[in-house]
């Protein structure tokens, strides 16, 4: 079982963030979270989960979840993802690209980002539970 980010997002001792608290009746964030060299904005609550670097969208749920261990590459994200309803995801990656989405091991398909490079999908769950995530471009397999 997963641990909601009761700090709003903090760094991992293998040099992941995690971020996201949906058991928030009312917005929270945090603005200036330095991180490898970049300004990273979290905002959670029940309803919404984003995080923005550098004032850019990387990651947003509806409704609002927990993001453990996440970490993106040149090629790849993947993080762990727990919420109390199913979530809508949608990450900020490489415009026009392939990319092959597994959840838990599972796999989703590959899916191509649009002009913007925006990715979504849905995932299932449920509180306690969590799924591991990963988007990987299809054409570096």
């Amino acid at each position: 079982m997963m641990a909601i980010v009761k700090e709003i997002i903090r760094k991992e001792a293998d040099g992941s963030i995690s971020f996201g608290d949906y058991t928030l009746p009312k917005k929270s964030k945090i603005e200036d979270f330095s991180y490898e060299g970049a300004i990273y904005k979290a905002k959670t609550f029940k309803e919404v989960t984003k995080l923005k670097r550098n004032e850019i969208l990387v990651f947003e749920s509806e409704p609002g979840t927990a993001v453990q261990s996440f970490k993106k590459t040149e090629d790849a994200v993947v993080f762990s993802v727990e919420g109390p309803d199913d979530a809508e995801i949608t990450l900020a990656l490489d415009p026009e690209t392939p990319y092959r989405v597994t959840l838990s091991g599972e796999e989703l398909g590959v899916i191509t980002t649009n002009p913007g490079g925006k990715l979504t999908f849905s995932v299932e769950l449920e509180a306690g539970k969590e799924v591991a995530v990963s988007c990987v471009k299809a054409d570096k397999e």
